[in-house]
């Protein structure tokens, strides 16, 4: 959902002389850094199946329900057959648990992303803020997900499981930043009062359009919000 930030070229060692960096035009070393490969045109041309096959089936779902929807008309709508879709995806499921899966990889990159020393509440603040910016950008696409994971008790379950792994990994996140045992109380209980907030604001965010709001709460006003009140909890931790 969201873009990573670019890899940052790590700095000299202190004390090392600038000849150590090689001239332009220079032999390369004898251990050169591999270089990042394009990807290939089947690569390519796989990603933009699935791209397809997972905006499709979303829209179907959001639009007809969950249930309603088969693996059938997600293929077809998708102008492919229904052999490819199972190359991609195990089940309807499935696509929904991508959707998800992108969430929380973005929550734990910009967890670990953040200054060393920055208070836990804005570093957790940052992290469930990624996936909600997403939201609140683009609400024509990811409000009706939303509300089909939300609304649909099967996917709801899902949604809860990743949210359970997801904790696991704030808190190993956050303990390593904070030089904590990871299985203390404060990781999992801090990393708990992250997502419960950015759950809350989810069904808040989703409530708001089911009553004709349109989706005009900003997620992220209410994510700062709920944070206002975690704030002072989240940052009494002792190292």
């Amino acid at each position: 959902m969201s873009t990573p930030p670019a890899p940052r070229t790590p700095a000299p060692a202190p004390g090392a002389p600038a000849s150590d960096a090689p001239a332009l035009g220079a032999p390369a070393s004898d251990a050169p850094a591999p270089a990042l490969r394009a990807p290939t045109l089947a690569q390519r041309k796989r990603q933009l199946v699935a791209t397809e096959l997972t905006e499709t089936a979303l829209q179907l779902f959001a639009h007809k329900g969950f249930e309603a929807v088969t693996v059938d008309e997600v293929a077809t709508a998708a102008g492919v057959s229904k052999r490819t879709f199972f190359r991609y995806f195990a089940s309807k499921e499935d696509v929904v648990v991508q959707f998800l899966a992108g969430m929380g990889a973005d929550m734990r990159t910009a967890l670990a992303a953040r200054p060393a020393g920055e208070r836990p509440s804005a570093a957790l603040l940052h992290a469930v803020s990624v996936p909600l910016a997403a939201c609140g950008d683009h609400p024509e696409r990811t409000l009706p997900v939303v509300r089909l994971i939300l609304g649909t008790p099967a996917l709801l379950a899902r949604f809860l499981e990743h949210e359970a792994g997801w904790r696991e990994e704030l808190a190993g996140e956050l303990a390593g930043r904070l030089g904590l045992d990871p299985a203390g109380l404060y990781p999992p209980l801090a990393a708990g009062m992250a997502l419960t907030a950015f759950e809350t604001v989810l069904c808040r965010w989703s409530e708001d359009a089911g009553s004709g709001g349109g989706g005009g709460v900003d997620p992220l006003a209410l994510i700062a919000e709920a944070f206002g009140v975690l704030a002072p909890a989240l940052d009494a931790v002792r190292g």
